[in-house]
């Protein structure tokens, strides 16, 4: 099973709550020196919003993001320590956001979705349902990454 490394995990997880300190820590930095000035109280405040708005984010989606190993037979989802297993058919969706280079998955009985970073190398799977077909079969698309796009053995 492949997933993507410990530092491409941790520094994603927590790249929201150093963005925000750190918009924080400018905010108390225009208040501190320039607190007599509206335009001082006015960069304060922005700045604190800023990372009010970031932190917030941070809340919302850091929770969300976990540790995926996928494997040709299964997936495995490491949170708070414990490893869920779950089999391809488990899987009701899959998609790629392109913007953030982070995948977004539900699983069938879950109520959150999980999203989590693909691995640097190997395959990823995605799964495709067909809402066409009356029995709503899953098709696997393997795709090759950047590293591998001259692989003659890969589909895509």
């Amino acid at each position: 099973m492949k997933e993507a490394s410990l530092v491409k995990y941790y520094s994603a997880k927590y790249f929201f709550l150093a963005f925000g300190l750190l918009q924080w820590t400018i905010s108390v930095t225009f208040l501190t020196s320039h607190g007599n000035t509206p335009k001082g109280q006015w960069s304060a405040f922005l700045f604190f919003t800023i990372g009010l708005i970031i932190m917030t984010i941070q809340i919302v989606y850091a929770t969300r993001l976990k540790r995926v190993a996928i494997g040709k037979k299964k997936i495995a989802v490491l949170s708070n320590g414990t490893l869920h297993r779950y089999e391809h058919e488990d899987v009701k969706w899959m998609k790629f956001i392109p913007a953030f280079n982070i995948y977004q998955m539900k699983i069938r009985g879950k109520k959150a979705t999980i999203y989590f970073l693909p691995c640097e190398e190997g395959e990823v799977y995605l799964w495709s349902v067909s809402f066409n077909c009356p029995d709503y079969s899953q098709e696997i698309i393997e795709l090759s990454l950047p590293a591998q796009a001259g692989n003659p053995a890969s589909k895509h």
